[in-house]
């Protein structure tokens, strides 16, 4: 099977993220073209913690802008974050640039306590 170049860029991301950051939860954020969502994954036992997503019952009903809802899910993840004790982590954009919608999602959870 040949991987696309998004694929590729995806997992040559990840790859290098994992040997920087040890002791870190890692942030995976996806997006499609109206929604966004986001987890905190623990990668030692494979689990996610805590997530975040655009199609949650509550965000659903609001008629948002794209930034408007990567701002909100940024909100949102890092309120449910601090919840469980959780404050440093590592940002994975996957094969996102980071521009536009990724770059204020990653702002928001800065602004709201979480370090990376």
């Amino acid at each position: 099977m040949k991987i696309n170049s998004k694929e590729k860029r995806k997992l040559r991301n990840r790859i290098k993220l994992k040997k920087v950051n040890v002791n870190r939860y890692r942030v995976s954020i996806n997006k499609s073209l109206t929604n966004i969502s986001a987890q905190i994954i623990d990668d030692k036992n494979n689990k996610t913690l805590v997530s975040a997503s655009s199609i949650e019952k509550d965000f659903k009903l609001k008629k948002l802008k794209k930034m408007d809802k990567s701002t909100l899910i940024g909100e949102t993840l890092a309120k449910r974050a601090k919840e469980k004790k959780i404050n440093e982590v590592y940002f994975d954009r996957g094969s996102y640039k980071y521009h536009g919608r990724i770059k204020t999602f990653a702002e928001t959870l800065r602004k709201n306590g979480l370090k990376f």
